[in-house]
């Protein structure tokens, strides 16, 4: 043999190689991408939950402040009418206010 010529066995080792790594390129490739995907779903889902159970738990207090807002409304709303109809020295706005009281003792027995 001289230093110019190679050995097919020498070239066939050499040329199987390549063709392997050739081969197993696109396995490896759709693998890398479908556990990139796969993680990327996953953190979307994760997401998604954290979000719904923040969403539930604001609607949760925004009906809390809302019943609240609800229940006192009223009372809130007689009192200062009625702070603000003792001040006054008008003598229909007390006999109106006692009306109005009067009237809601009224309901209340009859409730």
């Amino acid at each position: 043999m001289t230093a110019t010529t190679v050995s097919t066995q020498v070239t066939d080792a050499v040329t199987q190689a390549n063709v392997k790594v050739l081969g197993d390129s696109p396995a490896l490739s759709l693998s890398n991408l479908y556990q990139t995907i796969s993680q990327s779903l996953s953190l979307s889902v994760q997401n998604a939950v954290t979000a719904q159970q923040q969403s539930n738990l604001v609607h949760q207090a925004t009906t809390t402040q809302g019943v609240s807002l609800l229940y006192s409304v009223d009372t809130a709303a007689i009192g200062a009418a009625t702070s603000q109809t003792l001040k006054s020295d008008d003598t229909e706005n007390l006999i109106a206010t006692l009306g109005a009281v009067q009237a809601m003792r009224d309901s209340e027995k009859n409730a």
